[in-house]
């Protein structure tokens, strides 16, 4: 289904990774691992067709279904359930039986016998592909991953990113593909959503390769877990389940260490005793191949796996503010027909804390794009504090110039930043030497996350609008979110699904979605967020 050799993987002149080789068949359901920034979301794009590996062959065999972390594919004038059927080739039959449907009762004789003519060849192939049972198929996974019919009615371009991510990972878990490539599957689902994922994909018959943070997801559904180790650029293979694989994984690193530690002593004392014979003519050349071994010795050696860094994340010091530094007065919002939220009212005092809580669909992420002057609201005013600073973190990455380089989109960020200084904050959040020269558009979503965040530690903001920032992190990068948070002096309105987040924010009020009711925060509302 999918057979790699002798894989190497360069960004620019960096070596991601060499002589990687595996197979992934059916029944193989692999968890892809490792640091933000080892490169799996590149291999996972080479995996799947859609970049190009510096060496070695990728060998595919079936369908291969991939969900990137980043979707935009599909035309945006089509409508989302279309895109999911299109996946086994029933959306665009069922609209030309639509339309057929239609001309049959033209006045036009020759028209509506030419549409019932029309519409019999189209029954046809729409039953041979599966017909109604397929689109009930399609019914059920989409309202498994909240996706109820009014979303589905709608075209893409009206769908939030979040709403388009949840649309592409239907299309793949409907397409009946024999491999599936899944990044980060579990951004923008509710609980219940992650729970119906992890049974879809442990009763799954093809094979898999998912990237994850969720531990639950992993550690329940993958009998296979590769390991890509960033700084020896290979990827560790464990034929086993998740538990099994950390126990083994703890017990490799340990016997690296131990094996180092015994070649590094013997080497010490080859390369004391060439010394010593070294000083003696008739014994130099002994000594020369004492020294040669000593190296070979060391040359041989796997490397013990290096600390890995962790992106060090301060959010700014607030510049001077009035009293209240963002007010929305009537905020309404629709697209087309349909109604997102109406009558909101908020007013964001300075250093206060507020949560924005609600269902999918029901607005969040859109009421903070109209808070942070992305999108105007239909009807209703914002009203800017004096000396108003906003930094936006957005979960799509929207505030990325994808075009630009990670050093151009810093730079661009702040009026009065050098180069030197955007360097050297963009080096405490790992990225370093050529890494600055790279398209923002080839990053991963870990990366991406932390050059957005990177972006607003330069801005000054006094007022932080942040959607889902700790998703596509590890669990290290995202404890250095929590603790950036917590210390933040300056005011935040928040939505995330991460209990972890809103609990190291310690908000004050809470505001539920679409309805705009503000209330006092109590541990109550905790219950909420992931179900949220």
């Amino acid at each position: 289904m999918l057979a790699v050799q002798d894989l190497e993987i360069r960004v620019g002149a960096r070596l991601l990774m060499a002589d990687v080789s595996f197979r992934v068949d059916k029944g193989d359901k692999v968890g892809l691992v490792g640091r933000n920034g080892a490169g799996k979301t590149t291999m996972t794009r080479a995996l799947a067709g859609e970049g190009q590996p510096t060496g070695g062959t990728i060998t595919r065999t079936g369908e291969i279904g991939y969900l990137p972390q980043d979707p935009r594919a599909g035309d945006p004038e089509q409508l989302a359930r279309t895109r999911i059927l299109d996946a086994r080739g029933l959306g665009s039959i069922v609209l030309e039986l639509q339309q057929a449907g239609v001309e049959m009762g033209s006045d036009e004789p020759a028209v509506a016998e030419k549409a019932m003519a029309r519409y019999s060849r189209l029954t046809d192939r729409f039953q041979s592909l599966g017909g109604y049972s397929a689109e009930a198929e399609a019914a059920a996974i989409a309202s498994n991953l909240n996706l109820p019919d009014r979303i589905l009615g709608q075209p893409l371009s009206t769908l939030s990113g979040g709403q388009r991510r949840r649309i592409e990972l239907a299309r793949i878990l409907f397409s009946d593909a024999e491999t599936m490539i899944l990044d980060e599957p579990t951004n923008h689902l509710d609980a219940d959503s992650v729970v119906w994922l992890r049974e879809f994909l442990k009763a799954y018959q093809g094979g898999f390769i998912v990237i994850s943070h969720d531990v639950a997801l992993v550690e329940e559904t993958v009998n296979r877990v590769f390991y890509l180790d960033g700084n020896r650029q290979v990827i560790d293979i464990y034929n086993m389940g998740w538990k099994h694989y950390l126990r083994q994984r703890e017990a490799d690193a340990e016997r690296r260490k131990k094996e180092r530690a015994n070649v590094e002593k013997k080497a010490t004392a080859l390369q004391l005793q060439a010394a010593r014979f070294g000083a003696k003519a008739s014994k130099a050349a002994s000594a020369h191949q004492m020294v040669a071994r000593a190296e070979r010795m060391l040359s041989g050696l796997d490397e013990v796996r290096a600390v890995e860094r962790v992106a060090k994340l301060r959010f700014p010091d607030p510049a001077p503010v009035g009293k209240t530094p963002l007010q929305a007065h009537n905020l309404s919002k629709s697209y087309g027909s349909l109604e997102i939220f109406t009558s909101v009212d908020l007013a964001i005092d300075r250093g206060s804390r507020v949560v924005i809580l609600g269902l999918n669909g029901a607005g969040k992420t859109t009421l903070l794009r109209i808070l942070a002057g992305v999108d105007d609201p239909d009807t209703g005013v914002l009203e800017p504090g004096r000396g108003l600073r906003i930094g936006y973190y957005a979960q799509e990455h929207e505030t990325l110039d994808t075009r630009r380089s990670v050093l151009e989109n810093m730079m661009s960020s702040s009026d009065a930043i050098t180069e030197r200084e955007a360097r050297s904050v963009l080096g405490s959040f790992l990225f370093v030497g050529d890494d600055v020269q790279k398209p923002a558009g080839v990053l991963s979503g870990g990366e991406k996350t932390r050059l957005s965040l990177a972006t607003l530690v330069v801005s000054k903001a006094n007022l932080l609008l942040l959607d889902e920032p700790t998703n596509n992190l590890d669990p290290a990068s995202r404890e250095e979110i929590l603790g950036a948070l917590a210390a933040y002096s300056g005011s935040v309105v928040l939505v995330s699904h991460d209990e972890g987040a809103v609990e190291a924010l310690n908000p004050e009020r809470v505001l539920i979605m679409p309805d705009g009711v503000e209330d006092l925060w109590t541990k109550d509302y905790a219950e909420l967020i992931a179900l949220a």
